[in-house]
Formats: structure tokens, sequence, C-alpha cells
């Protein structure tokens, strides 16, 4: 995974908050030549800290359903 140009991956690996920053990375930028585990996504879903695009497909993809849909404070049959 080329996107840790800013952090040891080794040291990051050691802990859990720098495997969530590593996993956060790889959704967000591409995983490149690595594996995304379903597993760890789903267990760590609630702490993840994705951009919304990608937080709206992997929901649609593991759950079938979006959960983060921005909801419109405008109905366009109200004035």
């Amino acid at each position: 995974m080329s996107y840790l140009w800013d952090y040891d991956r080794k040291e990051l690996e050691k802990s859990k908050s720098g495997r969530l920053k590593i996993l956060e990375r790889m959704i967000n930028y591409g995983p490149g030549d690595e594996k995304i585990k379903l597993s760890e996504v789903k267990k760590n879903w609630d702490k993840l800290h994705l951009f919304p695009l990608q937080k709206r497909l992997f929901e649609l993809l593991i759950w079938g359903k979006y959960n983060s849909s921005p909801k419109s404070s405008k109905s366009f049959w109200m004035k």
C-alpha cells in the first residue's frame, strides 16, 4: 500500500488505532495489491472515518442497503 508515505507501517500495525488507520486508508485511497478483509471492515465499521461515497458503496456491498444516506430537510411537496 503506497498511501502510508507519512507513517511507518510496521509501527502502525502494533496498535489497534494504527490498524484502523491502515484500514481507513485502504478503503479511502484503494488497497493497492492487498485485499481488504470483510471481517475487519464489519468489526470496525462504526469506528472508521470514511469518505461519504466510499461509505455508501461499502454499505451497499456489505449489507445491501444504505444506512447513511443524506437526509434532505426540504421536501418538494412542502412549501
